[in-house]
């Protein structure tokens, strides 16, 4: 039996990999064949992104590119929300919708490609199909978000908090376990306020603690600044999780955090930082940073200077403000010219980038514990227990061609750069 060909061309975040694998799972368990190629596919789904006006221009490039190329082509994600948008653009797309719309991608389907039940459900891993490398995975523990941040349309595209059970998460967690994974990411709008919709037993720190039984690197991402953190972290300081906290705290100065409608307490953050880091001395921060919102003078960019001169983070990264259509900070007055967004995104990173050169330069001499995500033949490619894939640094090792995808090895470190570390 000939089975049809189904090709996914998957877009933004982290939360979105996790959509497109559910969706290429359930794909399979259909009866259809996913590929990666255009040429190969008899119909292509394109898992779009809408968050900043960059993703969305990718986003419908991507889509403009896939119907001259293949013609049959299905729109879901983030930018499927706005239906008549891409209606507009592109007619001939044969079914747009938002994100999570899994049974009725799979309908529209069957009616151009129809296909019979095949055996293949049966090799489908426990945990169903991933993107990732067979030793880390994404797992998403909530979906939307309840804040209203002025920027962000978040909750207009993926709706309000929806947090997953513990017993359903901790489910997922094992089978991964139990299929050789060693790093799991745990993901969502908003960790921190994992379970709040659900009964008062179910929290953040209820599943970290569960999460830390599993015997394997446990990474949390995406965290307000909350009393939260401060019982998180004695976790990471026995290294039950790792010591690595993702805060985006978008800016510093409280005029704008409060134009930004930031939750969370933001006051006296460098005492929170501080506070932080005298519980878990080997913490890790990450954060992310806003420059150029509506209304941000020169004196408040720079006292977000200052204020990462003096928290001196580990891992940064920054977007010049975007105005996207339905967020709230459109309509504030003072927009600031793209041209000045720039030369603030690129004096901060530079400011970022000396940061993590000397912190990482501290590092040289130290023994770290590495997972090899990647091996050639002069070198292997990991990270360490500070960094998250795809957007923090690497370790790079010399002469460790004998090293595997998934190995955990102690590496002592030889050399650093702005980035990344080298070492044996």
């Amino acid at each position: 039996m000939k089975y049809s060909k189904i090709g996914i061309i998957n877009l933004g975040c982290a939360k979105n990999l996790v959509d497109a694998e559910k969706l290429i799972t359930q794909l399979i368990k259909s009866g259809y064949e996913i590929v990666t190629t255009y040429d190969k596919a008899d119909l292509v789904i394109i898992n779009t992104c809408g968050f900043i006006n960059d993703a969305i221009e990718e986003s419908l490039n991507t889509i403009a590119d896939a119907l001259k190329n293949h013609g049959k082509v299905i729109v879901t994600g983030c930018l499927g929300v706005n239906k008549k948008n891409i209606e507009e653009k592109y007619p001939e797309v044969l079914y747009i919708c938002g994100p999570n719309q899994i049974t009725k991608i799979i309908n529209v389907i069957q009616k151009y490609l129809p296909v019979m039940p095949s055996p293949i459900p049966e090799i489908i891993p426990a945990a169903g199909f991933k993107l990732t490398p067979s030793h880390y995975a994404y797992v998403k523990v909530s979906e939307g978000c309840n804040h209203q941040c002025s920027f962000c349309i978040i909750p207009q595209l993926r709706g309000k908090l929806i947090s997953r059970s513990i017993k359903n998460i901790m489910q997922e967690a094992e089978q991964l376990v139990d299929a050789g994974v060693k790093e799991l990411i745990i993901i969502s709008q908003d960790t921190t306020s994992y379970g709040n919709d659900l009964d008062k037993q179910t929290n953040l720190i209820k599943l970290a603690h569960e999460l830390s039984e599993l015997g394997i690197w446990i990474r949390l991402h995406y965290l307000y600044p909350h009393p939260m953190i401060e019982k998180i972290l004695p976790l990471m300081q026995q290294n039950k999780i790792l010591p690595y906290l993702d805060v985006p705290l978008q800016h510093c100065n409280s005029r704008l955090l409060k134009l930004m409608q930031r939750p969370g307490n933001q006051n006296n953050l460098l005492e929170q930082i501080a506070a932080w880091r005298d519980i878990c001395p080997d913490l890790i921060i990450r954060s992310t940073f806003i420059v150029g919102f509506p209304g941000e003078t020169e004196e408040e960019f720079k006292e977000l200077l200052g204020f990462l001169e003096q928290a001196q983070l580990d891992r940064v990264g920054c977007f010049a403000y975007s105005n996207v259509s339905g967020a709230f900070a459109n309509q504030l007055p003072n927009q600031i010219p793209e041209e000045i967004k720039q030369q603030r995104l690129e004096k901060l990173m530079n400011l970022q980038a000396q940061i993590s050169a000397q912190k990482l330069q501290k590092k040289i001499g130290t023994t770290q514990q590495v997972l090899i995500d990647e091996v050639n033949e002069d070198e292997a490619i990991g990270r360490t227990q500070g960094n998250s894939p795809e957007i923090d640094g690497n370790i790079y090792i010399n002469n460790a061609s004998r090293l595997n995808p998934g190995d955990l090895v102690d590496v002592v470190i030889q050399n650093a750069d702005e980035h990344d570390l080298y070492g044996r």
